[in-house]
């Protein structure tokens, strides 16, 4: 993103689907596994799977509309019955510290390089509004064109295209999709949970 609507807009300023969302001989910083995510749904491994492949097709790529002042987005056919999306970051944009829920995920940059910032922690699902992080949370990755990166429920983070001239684009997939988004905000080991996003929000 992070990261949206279920209508298949064009071109649109993302609210994120970053939450929110590449390739040959892909490196791929994941725990894929083969657990499935719901009985009749994909793998997270079949989601990795189906982002390389789309980030793989450069006509895919080509045809999504960029615009130098703000995200971009395009709605995918999933496998599955999962969201997914093609999106493009101007440079020096961002999603904010995020989740996606329940949904399990799957990204690959296609083009550009994105840098992401996670946090290697649990958060409790409800109830809270501030957080203080342990040392020792917090992890990030360069994810050039080419590297894919898969994540299970809960999982917080941001995305940056931190280049100060060059897009970048991604591929994202999501099962369930997104039931739906919250966002934080973060000073120093202080996470803040500022705002949560359903469907309806970002339609």
């Amino acid at each position: 993103m992070s990261s949206p609507s279920p209508a298949v807009p064009t071109a649109a300023s993302v609210p994120s689907p970053a939450t929110a969302p590449a390739t040959a001989a892909p490196a791929v910083s994941a725990r894929v596994g083969s657990a499935r995510t719901a009985p009749s749904g994909p793998t997270v491994a079949e989601l990795l799977d189906f982002v390389r492949r789309s980030a793989e097709d450069t006509a895919l790529i080509a045809s999504l509309p960029l615009d130098p002042e703000g995200r971009t987005w395009v709605r995918l056919d999933g496998p599955g019955g999962s969201e997914a999306w093609l999106i493009g970051w101007p440079p020096g944009t961002g999603t904010g510290w995020h989740d996606h829920a329940d949904s399990v995920g799957a990204f690959t940059t296609a083009s550009g390089t994105l840098k992401e910032h996670s946090l290697a922690v649990r958060l409790p699902t409800d109830g809270w509004k501030t957080l203080e992080l342990n040392e020792g949370v917090d992890r990030s990755r360069e994810l050039a064109a080419g590297q894919g990166r898969a994540f299970g429920q809960n999982h917080v983070h941001e995305v940056l295209n931190e280049s100060d001239s060059v897009h970048a684009v991604s591929v994202h997939a999501y099962y369930p999709p997104l039931p739906r988004i919250r966002r934080f905000s973060r000073t120093g080991a202080v996470l803040r949970l500022e705002q949560t996003e359903r469907p309806e929000d970002w339609q």
